[in-house]
């Protein structure tokens, strides 16, 4: 009884409201517990946020009565009680702290010798929408479970049909940023970065994951998004946080893509795919030196890989200006894969978009020769022709230009840049009927693309969400 009455009175003395609260009301000061007046003196504080959460066991079922303990990074013991209090589940295995203060904190639950993994929470102000879970497991669990601390700012509240295009760079941006989209999708992760640390929860979470596959191929893609959230917050492995970023972006949510890829990424900073797919995001929303330093940080993580490289070519290509660290990266790319045809057509047009803002005429030089090198490596590498053929007409030198667009165009009948720049060439030559020809061709070919294009758009909704952190509507570029 001694030992409780002195950490009564440690606890009041730190608040003086409490303390008022102690010589009115002595009778029930005794007769509630050290853990009650701590969450009393909680609730005594100004009004601020609000942390609720559950507390769960290994197979995924509520825990009652665990104790949670809720403590600010960084504080010292003389910040008073909000630096570290408790609080316990109810029936439903839920808990809240209340009226805390903005900040960053610890949140973990203890009960009968199990103790749940640290969950690290970011208090913000105005910020109630935070459901987290923290499950119990052995304390001597090698590989304690991360938590999903923080709630997403954002909630898909249905689809809708989108055809946005704007004019001719716009819709180039686009259409690349929507290619990219269905590309990460199919990249592949490093089974190292794939690891689930409680094993039955890990299940609940493969089963609502694999749901959430079979929604998105039914076309259901709302109740698609819902089951990759919730596979990510009963378990926040790679593999889960991939599948939900990818549902954003494949469906034009990008802001939210881009926050569940920078958590992701954040969790798993070894996973190349995960910054692949922020970049990728971020390119989506015209953040195009951020997107490139994404996605150069992915091809540090394992040089060898070309999939970062690829997307950082596709990126810098479409991008307006050049982009940081792309040269020096798809150099590499090219130094260490010379037999990639890819490699060097990629290089060659960094090359070029960096010679056009520094005017160096050595390195028109360089552009041909690895983009010769690229056509030799792969005959089927029409944009490789394409953009000799447009080095020769800035050169003045229509034939040889049109002989390789040409060669373009046998590689790919369906380059319809090639066809327009082939009559450009033509027109330049006084050759107006082959001139007529050839526009013509590329007419017919961008009505077919555009028809093809806006079925896609149509087939793969666009999420709605609510509330909006940023826009969430195709970025227009």
């Amino acid at each position: 009884m001694k030992t409780q009455s002195r950490e009564v009175s440690k606890i009041f003395r730190s608040s003086s409201k409490a303390l008022f609260a102690f010589a009115l009301f002595p009778t029930l000061a005794i007769a509630l517990s050290p853990l009650a007046i701590t969450q009393q003196v909680a609730v005594q504080t100004q009004a601020g946020i609000t942390i609720r959460g559950t507390v769960r066991d290994s197979a995924g079922n509520a825990v009652a009565g665990a104790t949670v303990q809720l403590e600010q990074t960084g504080a010292s013991d003389s910040t008073g009680p909000m630096s570290n209090i408790h609080a316990r589940t109810d029936t439903q295995g839920s808990f809240a702290f209340a009226a805390i203060q903005a900040g960053n904190y610890t949140l973990t639950a203890e009960k009968s010798g199990l103790r749940s993994s640290p969950a690290v929470v970011a208090a913000k102000a105005n910020d109630d929408a935070r459901q987290i879970v923290l499950v119990l497991a052995s304390t001597a669990s090698p590989t304690p479970a991360m938590e999903f601390a923080d709630s997403p700012n954002f909630t898909i509240a249905g689809v809708t049909d989108w055809t946005a295009v704007g004019g001719h760079g716009s819709d180039a941006s686009l259409r690349t940023s929507e290619s990219l989209a269905r590309e990460a999708i199919t990249l592949k992760s490093d089974a190292s970065n794939n690891n689930a640390s409680v094993p039955s929860q890990a299940g609940s979470a493969d089963s609502h994951r694999q749901a959430g596959e079979q929604d998105e191929k039914n076309g259901n893609s709302l109740a698609a998004v819902h089951e990759f959230e919730q596979a990510v917050r009963l378990d926040p492995s790679e593999q889960n946080y991939f599948a939900w970023g990818s549902e954003l972006l494949l469906h034009r949510a990008v802001w939210q893509a881009k926050e569940v890829f920078e958590k992701g990424a954040t969790a798993w900073p070894k996973s190349a795919r995960m910054l692949a797919a922020l970049g990728t995001a971020l390119f989506a929303g015209a953040r195009y030196d951020q997107a490139a330093e994404r996605l150069c940080a992915a091809s540090d993580l394992d040089p060898a890989d070309p999939e970062p490289y690829l997307f950082l070519g596709k990126v810098s290509i479409a991008a307006p200006e050049p982009l940081p660290c792309a040269e020096e990266k798809l150099a590499r790319f090219a130094s260490l894969q010379p037999g990639n045809s890819l490699a060097n057509y990629f290089y060659a047009m960094a090359i070029w978009k960096q010679q056009q803002v520094s005017g160096d005429p050595q390195a028109l030089q360089q552009v041909e020769a690895f983009l010769n090198k690229a056509v030799a490596i792969d005959a089927k590498c029409s944009d490789g022709y394409l953009q000799l053929g447009i080095l020769k007409s800035t050169q003045r030198d229509y034939p040889q230009a049109i002989a390789l667009y040409t060669r373009a165009i046998e590689a790919n009948p369906q380059l319809g840049e090639a066809h327009y720049r082939l009559g450009v060439a033509y027109d330049r030559l006084g050759q107006s009927a082959k001139a007529k020809q050839e526009f013509q061709l590329h007419d017919e070919i961008e009505k077919q693309q555009a028809v093809a294009i806006d079925q896609q758009r149509r087939e793969v909704k666009q999420f709605q969400v609510a509330p909006l952190g940023e826009p969430s509507g195709p970025p227009q570029h």
